[in-house]
């Protein structure tokens, strides 16, 4: 669609002797002030200006921004592309599948359901760690996969070929934001259209959505995007803009350099630690300063990457001479570097460390003062310096272990016994594209191996270690600088090419430590070079879990417990018999960079993404299912129709006020998607894996939650089944239980919620502060709607979530600013009515709704709850049922 440019903003672009159209930011004053990333929502405001979605009072009211107000101006943000990974992807193409066949039933044609953007997804998230520490061990885990998978990757291969502009990269090639960086990110994008009887190319910013969280580790490479759920993202490939208020940005100053003793994961939670003290949910995070031209690249997409941590909606590093480095690195064609260069500079967002921009706050970092830190036992957020880090488990141990336990021996696989206890660190896995992207960490981590080879150090047997690296460029970097063997002797060995630890996909522990870990009642320890540490995330075996660099994940593994301290406590003795400490074979920065400099170039990018979309035999060899429309398996376990849509008519149901409704769950603070909606493994005594053995399913191929979001029944049975869920409604249980209001028993929140639908109660959600936190887990909020939610009430969202309950027609509500369930003197026995939401039905949305809570007693308590609805563009979605209803529709209308 070509814009109304009311400001006569079109123009052309020559670079080196090629045009390009674009839209010049100059157009309009006040525009050249902005932040960053406000220049290009800007610009992306500009070129899709329709006069009706897009006006150009949007352009204008960016133009006249007020950094210090609260956001209350709507946006239409449209972004270039989609990016995807296959847990969150599968449901989508599950949905586009059904809606496909909606459309038909609508009167419509199913033709129109097809990707206007581009769309592209890695498959990383499927891989397991069955094998470990073996040379065999990738191959085998490859096998699993592929048993495990077959149904859901024949599948996306029919989603390749029914739909247009739907590209998938095959399992085994990487992570996504790493192949992102590496190779799917433009910076400046470009599109051929006609005008006026003519083909011109049109040059803006790469800009993209995503259906996983950390899609902000684009950032780095100065591409504003962020995660968006699933739902959110099948309306922006089908041409539906993303609703958003003009956001504050948080300026982040940087100056200073790394000391020689840290490293960049320990930069990254070190700022974690501060943006989320200073509370940036809904704000975009500016990187800017004279210390910005020092960051390499590698390091501003591992903090890009960390957006969700901080709780931001982006955290933006600015176009500069880095990061033409970086693309010419990674093998980009040189005449699209000079279009980056050239554009960024013509548009004025070309880096300049001497201009002093205009932001709503304003934080420092000088990065001289980070030191060695680790982050655990639960959040990404609770950072620990690394000198205290024995001290600091001690402290928390007793909130995770019972008293008067006694350690426990354990006969091993290789025939040692060891004695199990406390902090015995069972996992430690470099994994993760937050740190496998980042050569100097990675390095780091291979030399220190071999230092700790050299000198006879071993990993402790009980560990269970992995290497899981996000681009096949890291091993052959490992391979030319001649640091696999280390690696392998440590049992570091390669697993798999995916997300693996750092999403729960760490495999079963080895039976015999798992064996005398639950019989002990032990609190273990994961480490792990990933981005988010929550609990029962990792493993269901691993009570605390800590995030740390990768040569510190190797340091813990030959330490074999986090009750440890590096400074006094030697990691072993050399064959001389002479202490080891982690001191003593801590790679020099220096050798560290040399390494980088001598065997990282060009051509591995090149020849590792030269056939990117191809996959390995067993991808081809997959049987590929055709036809415009998916032919739906009863039978099948992993792939199901969408029930989102049945019974849709053109007509609405109006909004109605909730009565009578029953608390499923009352929950505390930092609530995650993780416990709402698990994607690890399913226990063979919860209702999901009770639904798998009635259907046949063997105990060994249940797979993951994850893996079987494109069939509802079990995701539905999965939801709030998280084994370390605390519902406050029961004392002293932990899990997916709840109690059943109607009979008074204690049941599975998936039974009693049948329950309740059966006899017409509908039924709310308390909760604490940043409820939904964490990843952008549509299931979160569609298996909440399934279970017959209508309504979350809690202190605070995280922002993605929020947007996804709408998204299902699900109302967040906040409680007045200050108070809680607890302050309120609620305990969830009460029956919920709420009033005022029928406004909605008149096109107004209400700012508060009245809350009333009967107590069994005839008692009540009422307050005014903060209606979450942040937008019109969200009313609009929630007035419909949700935002794919809403899509729906407007494509069956034409």
């Amino acid at each position: 669609m070509t814009s109304i440019d009311t400001f006569g903003s079109r123009a052309t672009l020559d670079v080196d002797g090629a045009a390009y159209e674009y839209y010049r930011l100059s157009a309009v004053p006040g525009l050249e002030r902005l932040p960053y990333s406000l220049k290009v929502l800007a610009e992306n405001l500009l070129r899709t200006e329709d006069g009706a979605n897009v006006t150009a009072e949007h352009v204008r009211a960016l133009a006249s921004w007020d950094p210090t107000a609260e956001p209350d101006t709507e946006i239409q943000f449209t972004p270039a592309r989609v990016v995807m990974q296959d847990f969150t992807g599968v449901p989508c193409i599950v949905d586009l599948a059904t809606m496909r066949e909606a459309v038909a039933e609508l009167g419509g044609d199913p033709a129109v359901i097809n990707p206007l953007a581009p769309a592209e997804m890695v498959i990383d998230h499927s891989v397991q760690i069955d094998s470990f520490g073996l040379p065999s061990s990738l191959e085998r885990n490859k096998e699993r996969e592929y048993e495990r998978n077959a149904e859901r990757y024949q599948f996306l291969r029919w989603g390749q070929g029914a739909l247009d502009n739907f590209r998938v990269v095959p399992p085994g090639t990487g992570i996504v934001h790493q192949v992102n960086i590496e190779f799917l990110a433009r910076t400046v994008f470009t599109r051929a259209e006609e005008r006026d009887g003519a083909r011109v190319t049109v040059a803006y910013p790469d800009t993209c959505v995503g259906t996983d969280s950390h899609t902000t580790m684009v950032n780095g490479l100065g591409v504003l995007g962020w995660g968006v759920g699933g739902i959110e993202a099948e309306a922006a490939m089908l041409g539906q803009p993303v609703s958003m208020l003009i956001p504050r940005v948080v300026g982040f100053r940087l100056t200073g350099q790394i000391p020689a003793a840290a490293t960049a994961t320990d930069v990254v939670l070190t700022i974690t630690q501060m943006l989320r003290e200073h509370g940036v949910v809904g704000k975009i995070v500016e990187f800017y300063g004279e210390g910005v031209g020092a960051v390499p690249l590698a390091n501003r997409a591992t903090i890009g990457n960390m957006s969700p941590e901080f709780g931001s909606t982006a955290a933006m590093f600015p176009i500069d001479g880095v990061t033409l480095d970086y693309l010419r690195l990674t093998g980009r064609p040189e005449e699209s570097i000079a279009l980056v260069e050239a554009y960024a500079k013509a548009q004025g967002m070309w880096h300049d460390p001497s201009r002093e921009p205009v932001y709503s706050e304003y934080l420092e970092l000088d990065l001289a003062t980070v030191v060695p830190s680790i982050a655990g036992p639960k959040r990404p957020q609770d950072r620990i310096e690394l000198s205290r880090a024995k001290e600091a488990f001690r402290e928390a141990l007793p909130a995770y272990a019972p008293e008067g336990h006694k350690p426990t021996e354990a006969a091993l696989a290789d025939g040692t016994t060891a004695e199990l206890d406390h902090g015995r660190v069972v996992i430690a896995s470099i994994t993760s594209c937050t740190n496998t992207s980042n050569p100097s960490v990675m390095v780091a981590a291979g030399l220190l191996a071999r230092n700790a080879v050299a000198r006879g150090l071993r990993s402790k047997p009980w560990v269970k270690t992995s290497t899981a690296p996000g681009s096949q460029v890291v091993t052959d970097y490992y391979a030319k600088a001649g640091l696999w063997p280390a690696l392998d002797a440590l049992g570091f060995n390669v697993v798999g090419y995916g997300c693996a630890t750092c999403i729960g996909n760490s495999g079963p522990l080895p039976e015999e430590v798992s064996a005398a870990v639950n019989e002990a009642d032990l609190a273990v320890v994961s480490v792990l070079s990933g981005n988010r540490n929550f609990e029962g995330r990792i493993n269901p075996d691993v009570k605390m879990n800590y995030l740390a660099s990768p040569p510190l994940v190797i340091a813990y593994a030959l330490a074999g417990t986090m009750d440890f301290d590096f400074a006094t406590e030697p990691l072993g003795q050399d064959p001389q018999g002479e202490d080891v400490f982690l001191a003593d074979i801590w790679p020099d920065p220096a050798e560290v960079q040399a390494t980088i400099d001598a065997t990282i170039d060009r051509q591995m990018y090149e020849r590792d993404y030269a056939d990117v979309f191809a996959g390995d035999e067993r991808w081809r060899g997959l049987d590929t299912p055709g036809g415009q429309t998916f032919a739906w398996d009863p039978g099948s376990t992993y792939v199901r129709k969408a029930p989102f849509f049945e019974g849709l008519t053109m007509e609405l149901t109006p909004v109605a006020d909730i009565e009578g409704a029953r608390v499923l769950a009352l929950l505390g603070d930092s609530v995650t998607t993780d416990h709402i909606s698990p994607a690890g493994a399913i226990k063979a005594d919860s209702p999901a894996g009770r639904y798998l053995s009635e259907h046949g399913v063997a105990r060994a191929d249940f797979n993951s939650y994850g893996s079987r979001r494109g069939n509802h029944e079990v995701m539905i049975r999965g939801t709030f089944a998280n084994i370390r869920l605390r519902n406050q409604l029961l004392d002293g249980v932990e899990g997916g239980y709840t109690r059943n209001f109607l009979t008074g028993q204690t049941e599975s929140i998936f039974d009693a919620s049948q329950a309740y639908q059966a006899a017409g109660v509908p039924l709310v959600v308390l909760g604490g502060k940043e409820y939904g936190s964490g990843s952008s887990r549509d299931w979160a909020a569609k298996g909440t709607a399934l279970l017959g939610v209508k309504a979350v009430i809690a202190e605070s969202f995280e922002r993605i979530h929020r947007s996804n309950l709408i998204g299902m027609g699900v109302v967040p509500l906040q409680f007045p600013a200050g108070q809680s369930a607890a302050s309120l003197g609620l305990d969830g026995a009460e029956s919920f009515s709420i009033t005022g939401l029928t406004a909605l039905n008149d096109g107004v949305t209400p700012r508060t709704v009245e809350v009333r809570a009967e107590r069994a007693d005839g008692r009540a308590t009422t307050f005014e709850a903060l209606v979450r609805i942040d937008t019109p563009g969200e009313a609009d979605y929630f007035r419909n049922g949700g935002i794919l209803q809403y899509v729906l529709r407007s494509l069956a209308r034409g």
